[in-house]
């Protein structure tokens, strides 16, 4: 099959910008946040209003980047000239000078479940019904979570691949979340294609729990574990992990109370054709009532991220020594073929192309 890791990228989608905790409140002399997205150098601030706002990182006066700049009454502020630029992108102030007519390019913005939207595209298809629903975020006294991002040397589909297949935690994770290699191999797996994607759902039966499953739980014994992945195009997945004892029925009913679960949030917004913004955060099912647990799942669960780091980059400077080399698929990558063909057919809608016919899923 032709290479799938360098996947080409797709301006008319919502990305992840920033975490609403990374733009704090309005204070004039505050900087705003740079930030590539799309290969478009930005910077994300709030206005006076608590808006959250996204504007091109380049002032239209003489090119100064904004984030020298600072956070006034007005908007942001170039800490050049002095010209001030709204939420909206329009000159509310050009000092000794009408500012009517002058303006810098903004990004449709919105905020909704502790996360930032921007989409790079088109604005006039701009369409915040698109944005991947995740309400965990907006239950955090049942599901407790902590966030994160991190800067990755690797294109954004490679961040999906290593989610979409599994088998991998037994070797690049066995001292976390991994476990023995040969139950993830011998794992059944349903493979479902979903409006927008692609979601797995893993039954790694009758195993002994891993380091971090029994930190925050104690085990008789084996345990049977769920794992589900929705990947949602062009890059987001949302994970839900639940173990408990075996011949608890963890097939037929996985979200039982007072059984190891936890949910995490990844998307992976691209910074250029080969870096991107990994976004993630991890929710605590299994002890709410600790306010120490969510804490210590997110300590425990934070190297495994950096494991995947370190491969994944690998993995890049791998295909670009090489790039004409095809990747090949196994039986256990129907997960990633899937995500990559629900990809293609996102990128065919966002270039206003008529679907492909549906291919159905392993």
């Amino acid at each position: 099959m032709a290479n799938p890791a360098i996947e080409p990228l797709v301006a008319n989608a919502w990305y992840l910008a920033a975490w609403s905790a990374e733009l704090p409140d309005f204070e004039p002399g505050r900087q705003p946040i740079a930030r590539t997205i799309m290969n478009q150098p930005l910077v994300l601030f709030r206005d006076a209003a608590g808006t959250a706002a996204a504007l091109e990182d380049r002032c239209c006066h003489r090119a100064a980047p904004l984030h020298l700049g600072q956070v006034v009454n007005e908007g942001l502020q170039c800490g050049y000239h002095g010209m001030t630029f709204g939420a909206d992108g329009a000159c509310t102030v050009n000092p000794g000078e009408d500012p009517a007519g002058h303006a810098v390019r903004s990004f449709p913005t919105v905020e909704r479940q502790r996360m930032v939207w921007i989409w790079p595209g088109d604005p006039a298809r701009a369409d915040p019904s698109e944005i991947v629903d995740y309400p965990w975020h907006d239950l955090a006294e049942e599901w407790p979570f902590r966030y994160e991002r991190f800067e990755l040397d690797c294109n954004f589909m490679l961040v999906m691949d290593a989610l979409m297949d599994q088998t991998h935690l037994g070797y690049v994770h066995a001292k976390t979340i991994g476990g023995t290699p040969e139950f993830h191999n011998a794992a059944g797996q349903i493979t479902t294609r979903t409006e927008n994607g692609v979601r797995i759902v893993r039954h790694v039966l009758d195993h002994p729990p891993p380091p971090t499953f029994t930190k925050g739980m104690a085990f008789t014994g084996n345990i049977d574990r769920i794992a589900e992945f929705d990947y949602v195009a062009p890059a987001s997945v949302r994970q839900f992990t639940t173990a408990m004892d075996v011949d608890r029925g963890a097939v037929e009913n996985p979200d039982q109370p007072g059984t190891f679960r936890f949910r995490l949030f990844h998307h992976a917004t691209p910074a250029t054709d080969t870096r991107c913004h990994y976004f993630w955060s991890v929710a605590n099912g299994y002890r709410q009532d600790d306010p120490q647990a969510a804490q210590d799942l997110y300590d425990d669960i934070y190297p495994t991220f950096l494991e995947d780091k370190v491969v994944l980059e690998a993995q890049q400077q791998s295909i670009l020594r090489d790039p004409d080399r095809p990747l090949r698929l196994r039986d256990h990558d129907t997960g990633v073929s899937g995500a990559h063909r629900a990809l293609a057919a996102f990128v065919r809608r966002a270039k206003g192309k008529r679907p492909a016919p549906a291919i159905a899923a392993e």
